[in-house]
């Protein structure tokens, strides 16, 4: 050990701490996975990664990438132990290309600072996580992040355009160029993207921007069931109209908001729907029209909101997930079985069977997320100090992971698979499928020093 603390000193300086306290900070994300890295190194360039990622070759060390730490499935989570690459540092905006239409980043860029720096170009990074305010740019690209606008803007995946990668033995490749689009050969970026840190190291990203929408409107629906309201995304998506934003927020949830805001403008009962739509001036208040129509026969409720009116209410939909503890302050979310996903169809099935699993095994929870493109987020919340509680919560997360699989879903639609949700990947891809991830990952990491133990790989 101290030769390699030597080595790694040579290569990257005061960047290196094998402080216990320093590693025990980096032992996990926002998940219940735990590991703890021998050294922790906070890379300044690429050429830092590259010469830290031959070392580790040659010495057969694992490392694990890391950006802020807001992962849920422990992606960054070092359960082997080895490094952790701190990839915070490198967040600088290289260049704003608007003629272009793209940006070069470092990947610990801050989703939100790189959209503050396009405001006043009147142009924006589509991808909208609820932790915009401080997951990074290298996180959203290993994760293949997206949020609450991707429902008609898509998933990150659409908008890189080419990566920076370290591969396993040190060597430094570009996936892709500026061109906006390109048919030579293997589509190498795609690979990479989502691969949550197994296959290479990112160390700068080409990233497609779109212009902002000259207005935004938002129609809040609000139905007596949870299962009335997926009937009503249905319906307004088989209508042909695409939202730019389609979140549910069940009764719970808007309990849980308003303890935590009492002013908020939100229905006090019921499941509310959130329908935003954006374009220009006419278009959005068409869309607005026709989805308050849409849901006029099945909602106990409707309201348009428009320009400043809108901001409290997509404000305390990012804090959904904090603001359980005002609900009962003797218990805590645990962040499992949450991120499942199915096709549009089949959401008022899962609502019921998610509902059906909570009561049955008495867990408290509470449901939302993005309706609109079938990812819906169930909170569940325990007291950690009981045994028999944490008992109920793995088996209920268990069976809301197989109901979104029986229902042709998946475990994870934008958290990733990390350690958390790995025990399902031969279910839902199929033994063949992750075969053949399995030989992606042996050519492109021989010796299995990249992330190891993530991902069923």
């Amino acid at each position: 050990m101290k030769k390699i603390l030597e080595d790694l000193l040579e290569i990257a300086g005061d960047r290196v701490s094998a402080s216990l306290a320093e590693r025990y900070c980096y032992s996990c994300d926002a998940s219940q996975i735990v590991g703890l890295p021998d050294f922790v190194v906070r890379p300044k360039n690429t050429s830092q990664v590259s010469q830290l990622i031959r070392l580790c070759s040659e010495r057969q060390i694992p490392v694990t990438a890391r950006g802020a730490g807001t992962g849920l499935a422990g992606g960054a989570s070092p359960v082997l132990g080895g490094i952790v690459l701190d990839m915070s540092g490198m967040n600088r905006i290289l260049e704003v290309d608007i003629e272009n239409q793209q940006v070069i980043v470092e990947p610990g860029v801050v989703h939100e600072k790189l959209n503050l720096e396009l405001l006043p170009y009147g142009f924006f990074f589509p991808p909208d996580p609820g932790s915009s305010a401080m997951c990074t740019i290298g996180g959203m690209l290993s994760y293949n992040s997206s949020g609450m606008r991707s429902v008609k803007y898509g998933t990150v995946r659409s908008y890189v355009l080419d990566l920076e990668v370290v591969l396993s033995d040190g060597r430094v490749i570009n996936t892709g160029s500026k061109v906006l689009k390109s048919a030579a050969g293997y589509d190498l970026t795609r690979i990479f993207v989502g691969s949550e840190g197994t296959l290479g190291i990112i160390t700068r990203a080409g990233l497609k921007i779109a212009p902002l929408p000259r207005t935004r409107k938002l129609v809040l629906a609000c139905f007596e069931e949870a299962e009335i309201a997926g009937h009503a995304v249905i319906k307004v998506f088989s209508n042909g109209i695409t939202p730019s934003a389609c979140e549910i927020l069940d009764r719970t949830t808007l309990q849980v908001l308003k303890l935590c805001d009492p002013d908020l403008a939100l229905p006090d009962n019921g499941d509310v729907i959130l329908f935003e739509v954006d374009g220009s001036v006419c278009s959005t208040e068409e869309m607005a029209s026709q989805i308050s129509e849409i849901c006029r026969p099945m909602a106990k409720s409707l309201k348009v909101a428009s320009g400043p009116e809108m901001a409290p209410i997509w404000a305390a939909r990012r804090l959904v997930g904090a603001a359980i503890s005002q609900l009962d302050p003797n218990k805590t979310r645990i962040y499992i079985g949450e991120d499942v996903g199915v096709p549009i169809k089949q959401i008022p099935a899962l609502i019921r069977k998610v509902q059906q699993i909570t009561t049955s095994l008495d867990i408290p929870a509470m449901k939302y997320g993005h309706i609109g493109d079938g990812n819906l987020h169930v909170a569940l919340f325990i007291n950690v100090e009981d045994k028999d509680q944490w008992d109920r919560l793995r088996i209920a997360a268990d069976r809301i992971h197989r109901a979104a699989l029986s229902l042709g879903g998946t475990v994870s639609s934008e958290h990733g698979i990390g350690l958390s949700r790995a025990e399902y990947m031969p279910e839902q891809l199929g033994i063949e499928a992750l075969q053949v991830m399995r030989s992606i990952k042996k050519a492109l990491d021989p010796k299995g020093i990249l992330n190891p133990g993530k991902m069923g790989l």
